[in-house]
């Protein structure tokens, strides 16, 4: 039997695009002699789809799609994830569901078991969870057809069956088909290549996964679909963030590739790199935008967003705007229009002195007897974000924000100053991760000048500031600071770990206190295993020192 492994970008609600290219896949598996293509979980409507699936007519319209799709499968199958609705009346109104379809109609549905609800996932606000599993039989072959994280529970808190694969290896499948929706991070692949590689060992099956490509906003996904022969031996390995169709044999009970082989070998920085160019596509294409505009400072971090944006829109639709102050050094002004040079990308300079002045001439009368402080520098911020937003309003551009991982996590930056943004471009990347991207962005030419690169980091909102004079060192910060969020760690078990108790006192409460910032923050490109945003949800006014 030849499979077919159909990896898509799918554009939530845009039911047309989405069974264009569906049924176009369809038919390309079936000229090139599939007897069965397989789609990735709610393929149909789009994932997240959110409270969408609250939307009767949204509902209407996924049934009706898979009516569509259900017609093309002539003389080959499908299966393919959609919402179904519970028709038992009990519990919540649908299913997660992979259905069959084989000669123009429904054929066998089956329901998502374990539904997440950690991290960026809330799938019990919509679903009801399928409490009993069971094979699927296709043309005379026992299938383990699974729905993404009903492989990631081993006995675990939601599980209703226990084990699932455990369960459906009593029924001897023949082959294991896993259709997914499996967000990146830069961790995620060799994890998710070991759980799938250990439910073969389960089963004693060969096993296909089909996981979905693109980004909706802040969620993205790699793509990266996997087969798997009986050994638990990978044996192809489907594009990562790209659209892909790749065919497999499934002889003698097992699985064999046309192609030998080859891993797709990545760095963690290669990987940041093409979430974020992918991030920033989709982000425009489906939202109908086109081209962008954001401050450019000669600092690292707007240099490396407006580096992104013109790899990822093109270089023509990208506006970057230098508006130096009488702080900002000669060297900054050089080095934001040596980008511009490298990029060629569109620029303006307007300059802020007399902006600045005069909003605080315009205070001077109630900010009389007091010394100047941080609020004359948010003053220059606030004056750049309302530039920037104007520009944005009479053109119709997106202000991309530039703020970093740092920055949003200990509250370093203005609220509706530097932080205004409709997209949050590396709000989910480290300053240390930062400086390995842009030399990662300058690997075959200078495109970040190497001054922005290697010289102190500074806002240059007041005389020869560093960002050293507020923060602890970069490496330092970061390094905490990936204990208390990605690693979820308290403040104690960091300080056990070795990192001196001052220090991760001080960053803990600036991490706690800048929590109603990020509140206000634009989206952010998620590519770690925890993000600010959906996945870390954290009350805005509470006490608490752990």
């Amino acid at each position: 039997m030849k499979i077919a492994l159909s990896q898509l970008n799918y554009h939530i609600g845009n039911f047309e695009e989405n069974n264009h290219k569906i049924i176009s896949s369809i038919q390309e598996a079936k000229s090139a002699g599939a007897e069965l293509i397989v789609f990735a979980e709610l393929a149909v409507s789009g994932y997240p789809a959110k409270d969408l699936l609250r939307n009767n007519h949204f509902l209407q319209r996924c049934y009706d799609s898979l009516q569509e799709i259900a017609a093309a499968c002539q003389d080959i199958a499908c299966i393919i994830g959609a919402p179904v609705p519970n028709a038992d009346g009990e519990g919540k109104p649908l299913y997660n569901t992979a259905v069959l379809l084989e000669n123009g109609a429904v054929q066998t549905i089956v329901k998502k078991s374990l539904l997440p609800d950690y991290d960026v996932f809330d799938e019990y606000r919509y679903f009801e969870p399928n409490k009993q599993v069971s094979c699927i039989n296709f043309k005379g072959k026992t299938i383990a057809l699974t729905i993404c994280e009903d492989l990631w529970d081993d006995d675990g808190p939601n599980s209703y069956v226990g084990d699932i694969m455990q369960e459906l290896a009593k029924e001897h499948p023949d082959l294991i088909i896993n259709i997914a929706a499996s967000p990146f991070s830069y961790t995620h692949f060799d994890s998710r290549k070991n759980v799938l590689g250990r439910n073969v060992i389960k089963a004693g099956a060969p096993l296909l996964y089909v996981n979905q490509v693109g980004a909706h906003a802040d969620i993205i996904f790699d793509g990266r679909s996997l087969a798997f022969n009986k050994k638990a031996e990978p044996i192809l390995e489907m594009a990562p963030f790209a659209e892909d169709l790749a065919y497999v044999h499934f002889d003698n009970n097992d699985l064999q590739a046309d192609q030998p082989y080859v891993s797709r070998e990545t760095t963690e920085i290669s990987l940041i790199h093409d979430a974020l160019i992918l991030g920033l596509k989709d982000y425009f294409r489906k939202s109908g935008f086109k081209t962008a505009v954001l401050g450019l400072s000669g600092g690292l971090d707007s240099a490396l967003v407006a580096a992104l944006a013109c790899e990822a829109l093109g270089s023509e639709n990208v506006l970057a705007v230098l508006m130096p102050s009488i702080y900002s050094s000669d060297h900054s002004l050089k080095d934001a229009l040596d980008l511009v040079n490298n990029t060629g990308c569109k620029h303006h300079i307007i300059p802020i002195k007399d902006i600045a002045a005069s909003f605080e001439g315009t205070l001077s009368e109630i900010f009389a007897g007091r010394n100047p402080d941080t609020t004359e520098e948010n003053i220059q911020a606030r004056t750049r974000g309302t530039l920037l937003m104007a520009i944005s309003n009479k053109f119709g551009n997106i202000l991309l924000n530039t703020s970093n991982k740092s920055e949003a996590a200990v509250g370093y930056g203005t609220l509706y100053g530097d932080m205004a943004g409709s997209l949050s471009v590396i709000g989910d990347v480290y300053k240390t991760q930062a400086f390995e991207l842009a030399r990662y962005m300058n690997r075959e030419r200078e495109i970040i000048p190497i001054n922005t690169i290697v010289k102190p980091p500074s806002a240059e909102l007041r005389p020869d500031q560093k960002d050293s004079d507020s923060l602890p060192p970069y490496d330092l910060l970061d390094a905490v600071l990936f204990q208390l969020i990605e690693m979820e760690k308290s403040k104690e078990e960091v300080v056990q770990i070795g990192f001196d108790e001052a220090l991760v006192s001080r960053i803990y409460k600036m991490l706690g206190n800048a929590e109603f910032k990020r509140f206000q923050a634009p989206p952010i490109l998620r590519v770690s295993p925890k993000a600010f945003g959906p996945g870390r949800s954290m009350p805005l006014v509470a006490k608490y020192s752990f």
